[in-house]
């Protein structure tokens, strides 16, 4: 029987206010004396640095901060080697996407602590062993490290541009293609398939669409449930040992989007719209999640993505050579021109 290695988070704080107590939510996985570097973008760490800082020196932790521009693999590496030739002892992401996952390679590479310290809940990597770097030659995740603890302020989420936490809620959505998309590979091709990780990925679907009126307003109840959903959504990764449970066609086409449109939206917008017509070609009520993105009030179609109606059906074309090695309702050729604009107009993406 072959095995793999299931690495979970040791700590998880969510809530109100809990940046200004970082340092004393951590101490099971950094010493008293160790030394954590901050990774964070400009805007974010002149926000907040200062905040989390004063909490981890109060915990006699030393601090530094490292500002990153992108998230590219040299970036990355750059942050590894400073970790380790400083003998660092901690990497903590802090931000969104580039910082997080600039974060969680570097840990791995260097062999430091991760913290994930997330600002914005736009997508399901805040808690998830892999990263999406630039540089690898194609838009997939790479393995990386399973954050040791996750530090999640709803309040500092709730101060986030309210398109990237709604981002977040499109991201989700994804999990219920994702999830058939898995099971189709065992089918058809006896792809491992973890039942409980899979469940949980579609758990987490299945629970921020109960609260999609919640996650509209923008209440804190409603971004600590789209919180705690990203958070299980990345554990059933961690317990998958690949991203599968979180990711099948429908981020195969977001990932084809991003390469092929002018106007880039971000990435849980575009697995929102993706999931729709995923779940028409597996034959699922396709309009039910169409209304879910509507509650929330995130895309449903090209022009509300920002996108033409030629680059939806181009992307549609080339998403299943994104990850050949990855079977999904696309098949193996994936989807003829044609075909890719009827399943785009039936659907109302275009």
């Amino acid at each position: 029987m072959s095995f793999h290695r299931i690495d979970l988070p040791r700590t998880i704080v969510v809530g109100g206010g809990v940046l200004d107590k970082a340092g004393s939510y951590i101490s099971g996985v950094a010493q008293r004396g160790s030394y954590v570097l901050v990774v964070s973008g400009h805007t974010v760490s002149s926000r907040y640095f200062e905040r989390l800082r004063a909490s981890l020196e109060a915990e006699g932790l030393t601090v530094g901060l490292k500002i990153v521009r992108d998230a590219s693999v040299e970036t990355a590496e750059e942050v590894a080697r400073e970790a380790a030739e400083s003998r660092i002892d901690v990497v903590a992401g802090l931000g969104g996407g580039k910082s997080i996952d600039v974060a969680k390679y570097a840990s791995k590479r260097s062999g430091a602590v991760f913290i994930s310290i997330p600002t914005v809940a736009s997508h399901d990597g805040i808690t998830s062993p892999f990263s999406s770097l630039k540089g690898f030659g194609k838009p997939i995740s790479r393995p990386a490290k399973a954050p040791d603890a996750i530090i999640i302020d709803v309040d500092v989420i709730a101060e986030a541009p309210r398109r990237y936490n709604i981002a977040g809620f499109g991201d989700l959505i994804g999990k219920y293609t994702a999830v058939l998309d898995w099971r189709l590979a065992h089918k058809l091709r006896l792809e491992y398939y973890g039942e409980y990780a899979a469940s949980l990925a579609l758990l987490s679907a299945k629970h921020v669409s109960q609260y999609a009126e919640e996650i509209a307003l923008g209440t804190r109840e409603g971004y600590r449930v789209l919180l705690e959903a990203l958070v299980s959504s990345g554990v059933s990764m961690c317990i998958a040992g690949s991203t599968r449970p979180a990711s099948g066609s429908e981020h195969l086409f977001a990932h084809a989007l991003h390469i092929v449109a002018r106007n880039k939206p971000l990435h849980g917008e575009a697995v929102g719209v993706g999931t729709i017509m995923m779940a028409y070609l597996h034959g699922k009520n396709w309009r039910r999640i169409r209304g879910l993105l509507k509650t929330v009030g995130a895309p449903t179609n090209a022009r509300e993505l920002g996108v033409t109606e030629d680059e939806v059906v181009e992307a549609l074309t080339i998403a299943a050579r994104i990850r050949p090695e990855r079977y999904t309702i696309l098949g193996e050729k994936g989807l003829t021109r044609e075909a890719a604009e009827a399943l785009a107009r039936k659907t109302g993406v275009i």
